[in-house]
């Protein structure tokens, strides 16, 4: 059903104008990977949820990011849809810090190891999820400019169709009309070098591997059908327009003397290593996710995946708000988890393109330096929990090492069944998880937002990198996965961490009680199960 938004005359609209707009809660601008997991997050929370995309379809020629990252694929295992694209991509190991690669195979996770997976599978395995889901998406237009006021916002599509929203989000990439419309500044670094990439067919054998010279790093490989994916860093970064056919030539010929008979490009792409951040995530009814809020050099492939993070930290929060459930400024912890986040992976991409970048005899001495380093277990294991993801912890303030951070997939027993911690994520709600005493907490007036599970679990408590933490009695997991409170079977400070991340209680008492209980059938009626 078509959202329709509160009636205001402001920003020179009638409120008849206004009424008769059709509209959504959320519009998303952009439907790459973060837009797609976005708008999937909100749909299973009952938002009314569209997403705007300038393609006809799913399909992307060019070759973009080319795989997930282990706490990428915990959280489509929370969501209960891993398989799906495990099926599809090539397990190994993928962590790594400038070139030099990090086994996390003894991080404690179900899934350590990265996925090669293409871009292109991954959107459309996404967007399968997505059309299940039932999310519109307006196609072959774009997001051209949006008016906010007092109950909402207008947003204009391409080819001057109006839709009305409470809130827009901007995925739609490091150039984001969003973003810049909003008003919402970008600092950063320009670029100092110029990468270019293609898969192409070569007449020549070529010399396969990677190399450093004096103009930077560059790398020849064997595709899936036999062509060559080049990588290649060119020699003069004052470059405009889209790269040609030729631009490569030239730059195979000053990195290898030949060209191979390069011919026939599938595509040719070029990249810098800008690095970019938004100083906000969010300004008013506006908020910005995956590349429109932060870019970086590809090293280290994590763009994709911190944006898919975005969407999941952002999605349930949203949800939130626009069900009145919690206040606006629930919002706000979207910024302050994420940025941080994200400032570290431009600051980790820098250090690796310094390391990198132009092969003089220092340089190489450092990447040496910081190969062996690499290869010490600690270090290993510290730099590949941060390089997949699974080392994030957000500042909930000082307590249990499990705070902020992530839970692990526990196999748990819960009513003497064996169970999965995360298949309790998989409707993106949260739980609270007691490892002590039966029914000893009451989170009633929440019941409509979080179930309580008593469970069992015997084995070690341990995280990437930190090793081994103190058994806790009972933990608060958010729809994200991560924790949001540990404490003893008795619930001390439970309210308050409760009411800061799932809103204001519920009474029981009288008239509540007869709201509450209307509540739940008329949910119940909506097909979602509360209590």
């Amino acid at each position: 059903m078509p959202f329709l938004l509160p009636t205001s005359r402001s920003r020179g609209r009638t409120s008849a104008e206004r009424a008769a707009a059709p509209g959504h809660a959320v519009i998303i601008a952009g439907a790459g990977p973060t837009g797609l997991m976005l708008a999937a997050e909100l749909a299973l929370a009952r938002i009314d949820v569209a997403l705007v995309e300038r393609r006809a379809s799913q399909d992307i020629v060019e070759k973009r990011a080319g795989g997930l990252h282990a706490r990428s694929i915990e959280i489509l295992d929370q969501r209960g849809i891993a398989d799906r694209f495990l099926r599809e991509g090539e397990i190994l190991q993928l962590a790594g810090f400038a070139w030099t690669r990090l086994d996390i195979s003894d991080l404690p996770t179900r899934h350590p190891y990265g996925l090669k997976l293409r871009q292109t599978r991954i959107e459309r395995l996404l967007a399968d999820w997505v059309e299940r889901l039932a999310v519109p998406i307006y196609r072959n237009r774009e997001v051209t400019g949006f008016a906010e006021d007092a109950t909402g916002l207008d947003v204009t599509l391409s080819g001057g169709e109006r839709l009305r929203a409470l809130y827009l989000v901007g995925c739609d990439g490091g150039r984001s009309l969003v973003r810049k419309s909003a008003g919402i500044d970008f600092p950063g670094s320009e670029p100092s070098l110029s990468n270019l990439m293609a898969e192409v067919g070569m007449r020549e054998a070529p010399e396969f591997g990677l190399r450093h010279d004096a103009l930077g790093f560059h790398g020849l490989s064997k595709t899936e059908s036999g062509r060559v994916l080049v990588v290649l860093t060119e020699a003069n970064l004052a470059r405009d327009g889209e790269p040609t056919l030729r631009d490569l030539s030239a730059a195979l010929e000053a990195v290898y003397g030949t060209d191979f008979g390069v011919h026939n490009p599938a595509w040719i792409s070029r990249f810098t290593d800008a690095a970019r951040q938004a100083a906000s995530y969010r300004k008013g009814r506006v908020l910005l996710a995956g590349d429109a809020a932060h870019i970086h050099h590809s090293v280290g492939g994590q763009g994709l995946n911190l944006g898919v993070q975005d969407a999941v930290n952002l999605g349930w929060k949203l949800a939130q708000v626009v069900n009145r459930i919690s206040p606006e400024s629930l919002l706000d912890t979207y910024h302050s988890e994420r940025h941080p986040v994200a400032a570290r992976v431009l600051k980790n991409t820098m250090a690796q393109i310094a390391l990198l970048r132009r092969g003089d005899d220092g340089r190489k001495a450092a990447r040496e330096v910081i190969a062996e380093l690499l290869a010490m277990d600690e270090p290993r294991q510290r730099f590949g929990a941060m390089m997949s993801g699974l080392d994030i912890r957000y500042d909930l303030g000082e307590g249990h090492a499990l705070l902020g951070r992530r839970m692990p997939d526990l196999d748990m027993r819960v009513h003497g069944q064996k169970i999965a911690l995360f298949t309790l994520l998989h409707g993106a709600r949260g739980v609270l998880l007691n490892f002590g005493k039966r029914s000893t907490i009451d989170i009633t007036p929440w019941a409509d937002r979080i179930e309580i599970v008593d469970a069992d679990y015997d084995g070690p408590w341990q995280l990437p990198a930190s090793g081994d933490v103190v058994r806790p009695a009972a933990v608060l997991v958010r729809p994200d996965g991560h924790v949001a409170w540990v404490g003893d079977e008795r619930g001390r400070r439970l309210e308050e961490a409760l009411t800061k991340w799932f809103g204001q209680g519920v009474s029981l008492e009288g008239e509540n009680l007869e709201k509450n209980l209307l509540y739940r059938c008329i949910s119940d009626a909506l097909g979602r199960r509360v209590g």
